[in-house]
Parts: structure tokens; sequence; C-alpha cells
């Protein structure tokens, strides 16, 4: 199994221009996953959290380019993902809007993990499942056909937040405070702080990193 490491990561994100709003979003999917990855196996439901982290950190890797193309970011992030090699982050990467498969009872594996982390992250902020699916409603909800699919995806949502809860015995509504009680980051990583990235394309089409100076405190 090919897994990216955290510079392969960085490096593939600035491949691909990743705004900077959407890297705070993602970097804050990853915090929640890997919380909820390593609480989840302290009661036994071993993950691989080098995985967890890769596809929650990389989830939305197409998504500034769709904003130009109208592609599905979801879909073109996993095929992005599967041309580097990364066979196994690109499906869950391709899996983070909606799973393969949601089988009853809910598996909690570690497409599920990252998917259900994307949907308590609104911009970089921790929300309420409730919150972020009304917010995702109002956006995207409006079609009859699309808000039926809409409330078939919460109701799934609902079932894997109730079985991930339920293991690791806190409720879904304390996990912003039990992540601020953490006194050292899970599995030991800490992820990268980095100043805001400029991506300048050259004549030639190749990008390169410039650093803006970093705001005053």
């Amino acid at each position: 199994m090919q897994i990216p490491s955290n510079d392969v990561c960085r490096e593939m994100i600035l491949e691909m221009g990743m705004l900077d709003h959407i890297l705070d979003h993602s970097r804050q999917v990853c915090r929640v996953a890997l919380f909820l990855c390593e609480r989840l196996a302290a009661c036994s439901v071993s993950l691989d959290w080098r995985l967890v982290f890769a596809g929650a950190l990389l989830h939305d890797i197409t998504k500034t380019r769709s904003f130009t193309t109208g592609e599905n970011h979801a879909e073109t992030g996993g095929v992005y993902l599967r041309g580097k090699g990364f066979q196994e982050v690109a499906d869950i990467v391709r899996q983070h809007v909606c799973l393969d498969q949601y089988p009853d009872p809910p598996v909690i594996d570690e497409a599920a993990v990252v998917n259900y982390a994307d949907k308590r992250v609104l911009n970089d902020q921790i929300v309420t499942l409730k919150e972020r699916m009304l917010y995702i409603l109002d956006r995207y909800g409006k079609i009859h056909q699309c808000k039926e699919r809409f409330d078939w995806l919460w109701g799934k949502s609902l079932g894997i937040e109730t079985a991930i809860f339920q293991t690791i015995a806190i409720s879904p509504e304390t996990l912003p405070a039990a992540m601020d009680k953490i006194t050292s980051p899970p599995y030991g990583i800490r992820l990268f702080r980095w100043d805001r990235l400029e991506i300048i394309q050259t004549p030639k089409g190749y990008t390169r990193q410039t650093r803006r100076p970093p705001k005053p405190p």
C-alpha cells in the first residue's frame, strides 16, 4: 500500500494550487478524523491512521480546480491520486461526499471516518452534523431530486455518527470540547503550520512557491 507522507501531501497541495480556505478546511477535517481514529483505536477499532491522515488532508485536492471546470471534485480527486499511485487514498477521497456502501449496521472504516469528519467541519470550524448538513442543503438542495438524495444521505450520516460515538462513549456535541482537552496531537502528528502560500504560474507552466510575510501576532 502506497500512502503519501506529509511532505508529499504538501507537494500535491502546492501542485494543485489549493486555495487557503480549502487548505484550512482540510487541515481541520484531518484533525477531527485523526482524533476519532485514535479514540476508536482505544476502543479496539483498529484503523490505519496514515490512510486516514492522507485521505482527510487531500479530500478536496481538486476542489480549487472544480470552481473553474465544474467537475465532480470527489471523483476527480480520486482520479488524481490514483494517477499518483495512491490507490487506497484515492478510494477514500472519492468517497468523501458519499460512500460506496452504507451497510446496516454501519461499518466504521477509514473511508467512513473521513467522510464523517468532513461533515463536521464548516469552513474551518467544527460544527454539528445538523449545522453542516443544513448548510449543504441551502447550497445544493434546492432541486427536488437533490433534496431527496440529500435527505437520504443525512440519514446515512446520522447512522455513522451514532456508530462512532456509541463506540468512543462521548456525545457528538462534545467533540470540540473533547478535542480541546487533548494535550498532544493524535499519533504525535503535528500538522504543518504553513505561512500562506502563493502559487505563481511560470511561462513554462510550472509552479513555484513563494511565502508571504507572516502576519504580526
